[in-house]
């Protein structure tokens, strides 16, 4: 088991879900956190809790990994004590809408390809020469059941997801010969606001995703996500795969009656 205490941890989207509960479980390793997210201001509330939590500092900024320009500089503007980034968790991702795709919204493909695809790449991109030229570090990409199979009504987001599986496995192969780690953790239903934004807020119909199913907390896939990135240095753990009891597949579920 690696130790974590004072590794550097970059993680996106981290202001909420599952990148909060991975500042979290970091925190409590001893790791240096590098927490990034849209709404900074989110970020900043809960930084003495981390520091509390165990975490041997922290660092906010603000990013929103759609804008290429602004991952480029911001990353490469980090103070000097921050730029060798041992463990890259690629978080910020998201879904909207759940329209069938010959009358889904252009405005809602364009961001879920945008910050699941062309952000996870862009992030990458900058951070991942650092790790090969200091012959050290571990890239986790979220995923997702439903790079797995496709869903009705879920073309695109389903799309982007099968990306990331792409991509992560194509980065797998290119980092060889390094000892650079990729690793994907794919959760099936988390109970986080994934549904809240891909419903544009309509708390009625996202409570209806959870009905009769217990699902994975953020938490879950925290422990996930930190346990792959404390196996022994010699140890590439490639993908995990994780639902609820109560989930095959993205398409089958158990239900129980309410």
């Amino acid at each position: 088991m690696q130790k974590l205490t004072k590794s550097v941890v970059f993680i996106t989207g981290a202001s909420s879900g599952i990148g909060k509960s991975c500042a979290f479980a970091f925190a409590r390793e001893g790791a240096r956190l590098l927490l990034a997210a849209r709404r900074l201001s989110r970020l900043d509330e809960f930084k003495p809790q981390l520091l509390a939590a165990g975490a041997a500092d922290v660092h906010n900024f603000a990013l929103d990994v759609r804008n290429r320009s602004a991952v480029e500089a911001t990353i490469a503007n980090l103070p000097a004590d921050w730029q060798a980034i041992d463990i890259l968790v690629n978080n910020a991702g998201l879904s909207r809408g759940l329209d069938k795709l010959y009358v889904g919204n252009p405005d809602d493909w364009d961001e879920m390809i945008d910050t699941n695809v062309k952000g996870l790449l862009y992030v990458t991109r900058v951070v991942v020469p650092g790790m090969v030229a200091r012959g050290k570090g571990h890239v986790i990409n979220l995923g997702s059941t439903a790079g797995e199979i496709t869903y009705p009504n879920g073309a695109v987001y389903c799309a982007t997801k099968a990306a990331e599986r792409a991509v992560n496995d194509g980065l797998r192969q290119d980092v060889l010969g390094t000892p650079v780690r990729v690793t994907s953790v794919d959760p099936g239903m988390v109970a986080t606001d994934f549904s809240l934004v891909r419903f544009h807020g309509d708390s009625d119909r996202a409570a209806k995703v959870y009905q009769g199913v217990t699902p994975l907390t953020p938490d879950d896939v925290a422990d996930a996500i930190v346990w792959s990135a404390t196996r022994p240095a010699h140890v590439n753990i490639a993908r995990v795969l994780m639902t609820p009891i109560d989930q095959a597949n993205s398409l089958l579920f158990n239900r129980k009656p309410q």
